[in-house]
């Protein structure tokens, strides 16, 4: 799936640069609805992938199955209500719309046909976003699962998972070069998110098409 034929390079591209900017912009959407002006000032409220893209993690998904980009900062203290539970609702978002451009891209493939032209870019836009969603909600900090988790524990938990952050990209490092974050993604939450999104985008193309 991850050559470098040409033909599968032009393919790949858009369907990181839709994955990686709409996880993006679900959480400054999620943060300003919430409350938090920070990420509208920053310039992230947009769907514009040159505002999201972090060099690093988009070489990664271009030659691996995991990548990221640049994180949205938010400040938890404009939130409306529970801070705690605040952020574990922005992070959140940005794995469900992975999840959700998923779906869509099942269907697309349903409408457009399996030999169509477009098959290969949908193809791709659905292994992409299933790889950002699964790899995204593992708990390993900075990633959105760790904040996920954190709005789950008690506080005091809550809190001790808060402090690894400042950690976060060496642990993150280690887990990938190691291959621990590999060894989690796939046979849990990859095969998890494969298990709801392809039935559920073959009944929605199947009852649409």
């Amino acid at each position: 799936m991850f050559d470098f034929s040409l033909a599968t390079f032009v393919a790949r591209v858009p369907a990181i640069l839709i994955g990686l900017a709409l996880h993006e912009y679900a959480h400054a959407k999620a943060a300003s609805l919430l409350g938090d002006p920070t990420p509208r000032l920053e310039g992230r409220l947009t769907i514009n992938p040159l505002a999201h893209l972090d060099l690093i993690g988009t070489i990664m998904l271009l030659i691996a199955p995991i990548g990221w980009a640049k994180p949205v900062h938010v400040n938890p203290g404009h939130f409306r209500g529970d801070r705690k539970r605040g952020m574990m609702l922005v992070s959140l978002a940005g794995p469900l719309m992975n999840v959700l451009i998923a779906v869509l891209a099942v269907v697309l493939i349903h409408g457009f046909g399996r030999n169509s032209e477009m098959n290969m870019i949908l193809q791709y836009l659905l292994v992409i976003n299933v790889s950002l969603a699964a790899f995204n909600i593992l708990p390993i900090p900075p990633l959105d699962g760790s904040k996920i988790l954190a709005g789950i524990l008690p506080y005091r938990q809550a809190g001790w998972l808060y402090s690894l952050e400042q950690y976060g990209p060496i642990i993150l490092m280690v887990a990938i070069v190691t291959g621990l974050a590999q060894k989690l993604l796939q046979p849990v939450w990859y095969g998890l998110l494969w298990g709801f999104v392809s039935p559920v985008g073959n009944l929605l193309g199947t009852v649409i098409f």
